[in-house]
């Protein structure tokens, strides 16, 4: 219910009150101080450190002579940061269990491959080379005594990730044919990406008997073959994706990049979860992630990261010069608080300024004794972001009570999951003095998770953590009039 003929009837007492210095919030009044309005479209994705990044990092690599056959899959890993190239790579699982890029498929069969190269045989004289490529994951030793083709598809079918195989022999390796034991020199490397005979740059060239004048080692018989079908990738736990984009997001609220080492979209999910709040828009709400190719090579894995969710009108960058967008993909991370903006409420006649203390998805109420203690406005004078903004403390100042503003709905969040409680708050509206007792706590199921008291302050960013039960309830406590506690921009997410 809104209370316009309220207003309208203590339009005296405003006048009156004005004269004191203070306009209560209810009356429209102007706050004490004067807070520059935050510019949310002031990041946008910054596309050209992206590209010029992407053309010098070098994260292809492939099996090397000395490496043991049937180890885990590589984990993804953290290239470049923001522009910057990694000295080491950092592994995306330390931060969160990395899922593969495709689905693990049932059991395949050669029919359900194609074949993308052919090798230059096994004569005396033939020489080739292996892949050198983006995403290598592991390798195995096949039985050598054909060139077993079959063998090394079903390596591929049991090894998560995996979308392309590189079959060939490695000659004059003592390794393969005295030490490892398979005794067996055809070597079956898989990778997290489909590569080509262009990328075919290991020629071998090693000497590994000893002696440096030894024969030295060289390929023969490389060839690759890919999976026909390749399954959209998990979406991670607390997001839900787009539809697949034409190109990657140019968008606001645009937070910085990480390039990967595969195109894994939980290990981007990790790295947006982690990502530092930024301080005028929180936490990552959406990350980008796309396929750099360079003259039709794979290069990069970029994930890109926003605080503002992106949508498919914003995915207009196809690429640069000779490096391309391509396998492009939105995921928007989940809010599970309804209109965390209060931005549902509207007011008559689609007027400019009017509160409530009842909103479908949010609910005020107050102490005994106490009167508007908490409520919510439609004001963009009041909000940080929109229109729409909460408030804690008696909207007409009539007593300096505390209020409760309660998520009319529970939470469906998963139990034993942990969640972020994120809000932006301030307490400048009466000015410094005034605002001495502002205050806020944060209630997750009847439990306080956190409290802040911050007197004097603009608008700042605030979070805190709860384990969820499956149904959980969501509750802030605060202002005392003329100490007032605007709250805006609230979400619950996963962590």
């Amino acid at each position: 219910m809104l209370f316009l003929t309220r207003l309208l009837a203590f339009s005296t007492l405003a006048v009156s009150v004005a004269e004191c210095g203070l306009v209560y919030p209810a009356y429209q009044g102007v706050p004490a101080t004067t807070n520059d309005a935050y510019n949310f479209n002031g990041t946008s994705t910054n596309s050209d450190s992206i590209t010029s990044t992407a053309l010098q990092v070098d994260q292809k690599s492939g099996v090397t002579t000395e490496l043991l056959p049937n180890l885990p899959p590589a984990n993804t890993t953290v290239t470049a940061v923001d522009g910057s190239l990694l000295n080491a790579t950092i592994p995306a699982s330390r931060r969160t269990v990395a899922l593969p890029l495709k689905r693990k498929v049932s059991r395949r069969s050669s029919s359900e491959y194609e074949l993308v190269f052919w090798g230059t045989g096994t004569d005396s004289d033939d020489r080739d080379a292996s892949i050198v490529g983006t995403a290598y994951l592991t390798y195995t030793l096949v039985n050598n005594s054909t060139y077993n083709i079959q063998d090394c598809l079903e390596f591929c079918d049991n090894t998560p990730g995996c979308v392309f195989v590189n079959l060939y022999y490695e000659m004059n390796n003592h390794l393969l044919d005295h030490v490892f034991s398979e005794h067996s020199n055809l070597k079956c490397a898989t990778y997290g990406d489909i590569h080509t005979a262009q990328e075919k740059l290991n020629f071998g060239g090693q000497s590994l008997s000893g002696d440096p004048n030894g024969p030295l080692t060289y390929i023969q018989q490389s060839a690759g073959w890919s999976s026909k079908s390749l399954s959209d990738p998990f979406t991670p736990d607390g997001y839900d994706p787009l539809a697949p984009l034409d190109g990657a997001n140019e968008a606001p609220g645009y937070m910085g990049f990480v390039f990967l080492s595969k195109y894994d979209v939980a290990a981007c999910a990790a790295e947006c979860n982690a990502r530092d709040p930024d301080p005028v828009g929180g936490s990552c709400k959406y990350f980008n992630i796309w396929r750099a190719t360079v003259y039709g090579v794979p290069t990069t894995y970029t994930c890109a990261m926003y605080y503002i969710p992106a949508d498919p009108s914003t995915a207009i960058n196809y690429g640069q010069g000779n490096l391309k967008v391509t396998d492009s993909r939105g995921y928007v991370r989940k809010s599970y608080v309804l209109d965390g903006g209060f931005e549902n409420l509207t007011c008559p006649n689609s007027g400019p300024f009017c509160l409530t203390t009842t909103t479908d998805t949010w609910l005020g109420s107050s102490p005994e004794g106490g009167d508007y203690d908490a409520t919510i406005f439609h004001y963009t004078e009041y909000a940080h972001s929109g229109h729409g903004v909460a408030l804690l403390g008696s909207a007409y100042g009539e007593d300096s009570l505390p209020g409760t503003l309660t998520s009319a709905s529970v939470l469906y969040t998963e139990p034993g999951k942990t969640y972020i409680i994120e809000f932006f708050h301030s307490s400048y509206y009466s000015g410094g003095l005034a605002e001495r007792d502002a205050f806020v706590e944060v209630y997750w199921n009847g439990n306080r998770v956190g409290a802040l008291h911050p007197g004097y302050s603009l608008w700042q960013y605030y979070h805190f953590t709860a384990v969820g039960t499956g149904s959980d309830k969501l509750y802030f406590v605060g202002g005392a009039a003329p100490s007032y506690d605007f709250i805006d921009d609230v979400s619950v997410m996963q962590t």
